[in-house]
């Protein structure tokens, strides 16, 4: 008979349950309909999704770092999907892994290397670079697929947007 393995909690190990992209998504940091026309306009409404742009310090602080990640080589994954980070996790600007996800009805010219205009923005905070790189990977892998993006062209509110996150998350291996 094969001896069962006790699972240690994490506290123990040190070893954390996969971070959840529906989970660092909330409704208040969706817009379905991003207006900007070019690449500094979408940073700056992604941005205001996460910071208010009446907290100056900060929200220019997130604006530069994700610029300076842009200017550094783009972050269009192509198909139609970029997802803005800075290069290294932003210590104190947000406590836990943050999203936020911005549609464009036509897309824009934000350097992709297929060429084409991109639609799909998510924006990418965590405190930590753990965090970071787990929910960059987790989240990459689900915007890979075509069957996701033409249903995150479909979704027509917010809370359909995080449905569609879980289900497409719940098949990940």
């Amino acid at each position: 008979m094969a001896k069962k393995i006790e699972q240690l909690p994490a506290a123990l190990t040190g070893v954390t349950e996969p971070l959840s992209v529906a989970g660092a998504l909330h409704p208040r940091r969706i817009n379905l309909n991003l207006a900007a026309t070019d690449k500094d306009g979408v940073l700056r409404e992604l941005v205001a999704l996460i910071v208010a742009p009446q907290e100056k310090r900060p929200f220019e602080m997130l604006f530069k770092a994700l610029k300076a990640r842009e200017d550094l080589c783009p972050t269009c994954l192509n198909e139609g999907v970029a997802i803005p980070h800075s290069r290294n996790a932003l210590v104190g600007l947000v406590d836990q892994p943050t999203l936020a996800y911005g549609r464009h009805r036509v897309g824009v010219d934000f350097g992709a290397l297929d060429g084409q205009p991109v639609r799909h923005f998510f924006l990418l905070c965590a405190p930590n670079v753990r965090d970071h790189l787990q929910l960059l990977a987790r989240l990459s892998r689900l915007v890979s697929q075509s069957a996701f993006r033409a249903k995150l062209v479909e979704a027509a509110t917010a809370e359909q947007v995080i449905d569609l996150l879980q289900d497409a998350e719940s098949k990940l291996s």
